[in-house]
């Protein structure tokens, strides 16, 4: 018995080595790789179709009207009773300059009417004092026409006078600034406690009524959109709000600077579009002899090393591959492939920032109990651009 043991602890000792190193092995050994999840993705089905939108133009809601409206007068501005962006009225008070000068060169035309006045009744009186004695044959003729002389300048001097007291008058009301319109004060030029000169521009009005979209027009376009030309007109702020409109002016010379010539669409009355507000003109006129192209959403691109490229689904084994593309140019919201794409692939338009080459996916569907929608077939996919592969 006691030397069964002992051949035991032989062995034991023999082989205890060998099991700590293969612990140690399968401890120091790496983890197996987790398997890559399946990935959801959205797919489009490509297609050839023409170009619809065209060249769009981004222009700026203004006024048909707008006035920079000033003092007629040289002073002191005392204060300013509108703001940016307030609507105003006919007649309403914008701004004050001070008064007292003009008041004191009032109130001294008025004491020269005062005094030509006074002249002009002594003179009076003394023409009629002469008619009498002429009429008694007191004094010639010629000292009655000397004093009716008289009389006639003393006339003169006070309507002189009178005419220097209302222009005094007026220049006393010109110290007050009042809005000539209603509309709108779309800029403030001068604040209060600045000398300004007449016609120094203070406040701008822009008036009530017509509203226009002004934009500038690269010069090899200027054929494109005549005067009278229709447009369509769509505001920035999104929405499915379009407005027929017509091109009403077109600037006669270039901008020095941009070298681009400004275009005014007159907007039609229901579009209320506010005041300096972005807007876009889309011209009318389709494209005409295009070839067809295939358009795919920004959302489906992405870049790969110099160039873009996108992800192509193989339906048969669900698997993703990488195919590089051209983009020649964009279409409204779309970009257009020039090469690298045939109708009728599956392109996924979504999720392309997490996949991987050969990468096993699944089309996302929004309703899981519905039924997969058939792939449409590459004669069918070349009648509609980026049509969804399952809805």
């Amino acid at each position: 018995m006691k030397l069964h043991f002992s051949q035991f602890s032989r062995r034991a000792l023999a082989w205890g080595p060998v099991a700590g190193a293969v612990l140690m092995l399968a401890a120091c050994s790496p983890a197996a790789a987790p398997e890559e999840p399946v990935r959801a993705v959205k797919v489009i089905q490509v297609g050839a179709s023409d170009v619809t939108s065209g060249r769009e133009y981004s222009g700026e809601v203004k006024a048909r009207v707008e006035s920079q409206l000033g003092f007629r007068v040289a002073g002191k501005i005392t204060r300013r009773v509108v703001e940016l962006g307030q609507r105003v009225q006919a007649g309403q008070l914008l701004a004050q300059l001070d008064p007292r000068d003009y008041q004191l060169a009032a109130d001294a035309a008025r004491a020269q009417v005062t005094a030509a006045a006074t002249q002009r009744d002594l003179a009076a009186a003394d023409f009629k004092r002469y008619q009498s004695l002429k009429e008694q044959n007191f004094i010639s003729g010629a000292e009655l026409e000397r004093r009716d002389t008289t009389l006639r300048a003393a006339q003169a001097t006070l309507e002189q006078a009178q005419a220097q007291l209302a222009g005094q008058g007026n220049q006393t009301g010109y110290t007050q600034l009042l809005a000539d319109v209603s509309g709108v004060v779309t800029g403030v030029m001068a604040e209060a406690g600045q000398v300004v000169t007449a016609g120094t521009p203070v406040v701008r009005i822009a008036q009530d009524g017509a509203r226009d979209v002004v934009f500038a027009l690269p010069e090899d376009k200027l054929p494109s959109l005549p005067v009278g030309a229709g447009v369509v007109v769509r505001p920035w702020s999104g929405g499915a709000e379009r407005f027929n409109a017509t091109v009403r002016e077109v600037a006669a010379s270039a901008d020095p600077v941009t070298r681009t010539f400004a275009v005014k669409v007159t907007l039609p009355a229901q579009a209320a579009l506010p005041l300096g507000a972005t807007a876009y003109v889309l011209p009318q006129a389709p494209a005409t002899g295009l070839p067809q192209v295939i358009k795919l959403p920004t959302s489906a691109l992405r870049q790969e090393g110099k160039g873009t490229a996108v992800w192509v689904l193989d339906p048969a084994s669900m698997t993703v591959r990488s195919q590089p593309v051209q983009i020649a140019t964009a279409d409204g919201n779309d970009a257009v492939v020039a090469a690298g794409l045939q109708p009728g692939q599956l392109v996924v338009s979504a999720g392309v920032h997490v996949l991987s080459p050969g990468q096993k996916v699944t089309i996302y569907r929004a309703n899981p109990a519905s039924a997969p929608a058939p792939v449409a077939s590459a004669a069918s996919a070349a009648a509609s651009v980026a049509t969804p592969a399952a809805r």
